[in-house]
């Protein structure tokens, strides 16, 4: 019995230790991430903006969501960039990959430079970028004018305002490249060479051997590229100069719209019913692509 007191109080002694330890993190996750949750929650259902206090006005702010046009306008230049310009990234990312894979002289160094732009802040890219892509003196149309190629006005041209953001998307899938370049390497070899001698040609090694490998990969940098697709704020607001959604609300995305909202008209019920609307979206396509990827994604040992 005393043994038992013993390893129960040493046991409980443990606990309260960790708890401690702990403690910073779960103070500021209540305070910092629980507590304004539940808030926002609240604040969505009144006229609120910040110096008066909050008014109850039930589902008001969500009825005017569903009748605004810009809510439209965002949700569709959102739902773009998600779901064409994140495939289109992964894709990249999957080839880059597969580049890197080869036993070529100094890959380490082609490795580095592939991924050096990921570690770039957002802002001086989209600064860099803005000047590659000018219209008249950006060096990607002095190229595409040396080669008698047409020359868009690529953040002017309503059309190619989100083509010009995939394009900056692309200078940094070092990142993904990097995961999938991991997960190919995690591959035995035996299957290779088992498929050779089978017969096997490139596609279908890649079909076969390299797609399965990858696929638990692709799902996690899929779900990772919508999450941050619906997120696009900064590249928007620097390369429009801070206009809302600039040429013919090109650029007007979920997150710019909520900003505009809630800082800027100081509409905080609304924006707390945007940004709720926006959980929802999120959540209900997370799981559409879990539920979707039993079909394709296969597991160690499967």
């Amino acid at each position: 019995m005393k043994q038992t007191s013993l390893a129960l109080n040493k046991s409980q002694k443990q606990f309260w230790l960790g708890l401690a330890f702990a403690s910073p993190y779960i103070v500021g996750f209540l305070f910092l991430t629980v507590i304004p949750f539940l808030q926002s929650l609240y604040f969505s259902f009144t006229d609120y903006d910040i110096f008066s206090a909050p008014k109850w006005i039930g589902l008001g702010n969500y009825i005017e969501i569903f009748k605004d046009e810009s809510f439209y306008k965002a949700l569709s230049n959102t739902f773009y960039m998600a779901f064409i310009g994140v495939p289109i990234s992964l894709i990249a990312s999957l080839l880059i990959a597969l580049l890197l894979n080869l036993k070529v002289k100094g890959i380490a160094i082609y490795r580095t430079i592939y991924y050096l732009p990921t570690v770039v802040p957002a802002i001086a890219m989209s600064i860099l970028w803005l000047w590659v892509l000018n219209p008249d003196i950006g060096i990607l149309n002095t190229v595409l004018r040396s080669l008698n190629l047409p020359d868009p006005a690529w953040l002017i041209d309503p059309s190619f305002t989100k083509p010009s953001l995939i394009l900056m998307g692309l200078f940094g899938t070092g990142g993904g490249a990097l995961i999938y370049l991991a997960a190919l390497q995690g591959v035995p070899k035996e299957f290779y060479e088992a498929a050779s001698i089978d017969g096997a040609g490139w596609w279908h090694k890649f079909r076969y051997i390299v797609f399965p490998a990858l696929s638990p990969i692709t799902l996690f940098l899929l779900i990772m590229g919508l999450i941050g697709a619906f997120q696009i704020f900064t590249e928007s607001f620097i390369l429009t100069g801070g206009a809302l959604g600039g040429p013919d609300q090109s650029m007007l995305f979920y997150a710019v719209f909520l900003y505009h909202e809630a800082f800027v008209k100081l509409n905080m019920g609304y924006a707390s019913a945007l940004a709720w609307v926006l959980f929802v979206i999120v959540v209900l396509i997370t799981i559409v692509i879990f539920k979707t990827s039993l079909r394709w994604v296969y597991y160690g040992g499967e």
